[in-house]
């Protein structure tokens, strides 16, 4: 259906007659009245009633009114939001994030957006890795800052690469390990290890078992925690380790302690994620203000059509 024959419609009933939507549309009432007749023979009946003070709609034509008023209306705030983001024009922006990084990198970032856009309403999203890929691929939101998930987008969004950090192990305070200054893989051969759902932090557990089996074992994992605190939980718990970012040494949590992971292939990535498209202004002064916070390789972007999700 034309939407501009709708458009039309509307315009007669606010009126309440041709002449005046006429008038007001800057068309003649002959072109208004073969567009009222071309709206009515798509939907096979009649629309608009003359009285004497006017045009009514008939009982089709207020069923119309009533579903397909707010059905254009929609469209025309929607259509027009577009047009602002491929303008690169932005009054809010949506930012994914993991809680565990966002001390780390986002906050100063963040500091830096409000001083140069405080006109822009920030909307921060505490998701899972696997959460925030999600949530790009349904434009809802518009910068994901993640973990080492973010290297298997990089054909579907703009990527760059924050910061590669040291590696922790987090174990049990009571664990015999525990009394070492720092750890090696080798070290780690007999102990359980503590993994991550597949659908919250893609390719976890595959760097895990690539990363023991250079140090010449397959790891066992106990079981797959569904958040941080489940997974440092299941180190007490489980007697296990867990293969942190070494930023996470300075929480205290109970029972746990957190000892350096000396092995150079053992590495941290951290990536920031964000919509193709034109780059609005905010989303630019975030993404730099990120990369001063915590310096990287460069960025990357996508060079071959994006997967289907």
């Amino acid at each position: 259906m034309n939407l501009d024959l709708l458009r039309t419609f509307f315009a007669v009933l606010e009126a309440g007659s041709l002449n005046k939507a006429a008038e007001r549309l800057h068309v003649s009432q002959s072109t208004l009245t073969r567009q009222i007749q071309s709206l009515e023979q798509l939907v096979g009946g009649r629309l608009l009633e003359r009285t004497s003070a006017g045009v009514v709609p008939t009982a089709a034509g207020q069923e119309l009114r009533e579903g397909m008023q707010p059905v254009v209306e929609r469209f025309d705030t929607i259509f027009a939001n577009v047009r602002r983001f491929a303008q690169g024009q932005r009054d809010r922006l949506r930012v994914g994030y993991v809680a565990s990084a966002a001390a780390a990198f986002l906050n100063r970032a963040l500091a830096d957006l409000r001083a140069a856009h405080p006109e822009v309403k920030v909307q921060l999203l505490d998701l899972s890795p696997g959460e925030q890929i999600a949530a790009l691929r349904k434009s809802e939101v518009d910068v994901a800052l993640l973990g080492h998930a973010g290297v298997f987008i990089s054909r579907e969004f703009y990527t760059r690469c924050l910061a590669s950090v040291e590696v922790a192990v987090a174990l049990s305070e009571c664990d015999s390990l525990a009394e070492k200054a720092a750890l090696k893989l080798a070290d780690l051969r007999d102990r359980a290890f503590v993994g991550a759902p597949e659908a919250d932090m893609p390719g976890h557990n595959h760097w895990v078992v690539q990363l023991c089996r250079g140090a010449g074992f397959r790891p066992r994992f106990a079981l797959e925690g569904d958040s941080l605190a489940h997974g440092l939980s299941s180190v007490v718990t489980e007697s296990a380790v867990m293969l942190v970012p070494a930023y996470l040494g300075d929480l205290t949590t109970p029972g746990v302690v957190f000892r350096p992971l000396d092995e150079p292939a053992a590495r941290w990535e951290i990536y920031v994620a964000w919509q193709r498209g034109k780059l609005a202004a905010p989303v630019k002064t975030l993404l730099d203000a990120l990369a001063r916070t915590a310096p990287g390789p460069g960025s990357q972007e996508p060079s071959a059509p994006p997967r289907r999700s």
